[in-house]
């Protein structure tokens, strides 16, 4: 059995600005900040440390019940951005077709792991359609430092299914160096993708296990994802 953990944002989909647009929206009705997030660089980051940065940069310190208020206005006003008309929104290439095969493999868990809020990620692939195929979750909601999040999946996989995993039968697919840093500091295995900002060479310097260049070559990231440890699964 395989757990494979798949990040949303540059991996899975792009949300063509929707979900900074909210959070743009929310800070500003919350904290009566403008174009808070002005600078700030959100790739691979989690939703709790991108919302801390914003509040520094405007000399605001954390509240909670001041973030919590931000949260639920968030919440509210993504669905509403997402069904905005956006050119750049978009499934990525090969997404649904590795998704329905990897389901189709029967010996593989589908989860994910990413630095979204739970409630928000699940709207992002709600958008899409996608929200179906994954069983287990780790969340911003979990931690704020991604490299805490892969525990919180594995024990949901203890939890809900009664399965108990090592890390190097996990696998976490992603695009940028943060994905890859809290896959393999636990010792799990990490598909770079380079479907965002950073490429192949940049993911493999990053300590990926592989790369591709995107997510359409289903039958080959099939075999990648679900071989045992040690298989000649790296690329050429």
């Amino acid at each position: 059995m395989k757990l494979i953990l798949f990040d949303i944002d540059g991996t899975l989909l792009h949300s063509g600005g929707a979900g900074k647009d909210a959070m743009i929206r929310a800070f500003e009705e919350v904290f009566g900040v403008r174009d808070g997030f002005a600078g700030i660089r959100m790739s691979g980051k989690t939703d709790p440390g991108i919302l801390r940065e914003a509040l520094q940069r405007a000399g605001l310190s954390w509240d909670d019940e001041a973030v919590e208020r931000f949260k639920r206005r968030y919440f509210e006003l993504i669905g509403e951005e997402l069904r905005k008309p956006r050119p750049a929104q978009r499934l990525m290439p090969g997404v649904k077709e590795l998704l329905e095969a990897l389901r189709a493999h029967g010996d593989v868990v589908l989860g994910l792991l990413t630095g979204n809020w739970r409630e928000s990620g699940f709207a992002k692939l709600a958008h899409f359609g996608i929200d179906h195929y994954f069983e287990i979750g780790a969340f911003s909601d979990d931690s704020e430092n991604r490299e805490e999040l892969l525990p919180f999946a594995l024990q949901r996989l203890r939890d809900q299914r009664g399965l108990e995993l090592p890390a190097r039968d996990v696998w976490l697919v992603g695009d940028t160096p943060r994905d890859v840093a809290c896959g393999i500091v636990h010792g799990a295995r990490v598909l770079g993708v380079a479907t965002g900002e950073y490429t192949e060479d940049d993911l493999l310097r990053a300590g990926a296990t592989s790369t591709k260049p995107d997510l359409t070559d289903t039958s080959t990231i099939v075999k990648l994802l679900t071989e045992e440890p040690g298989g000649n699964g790296a690329d050429d």
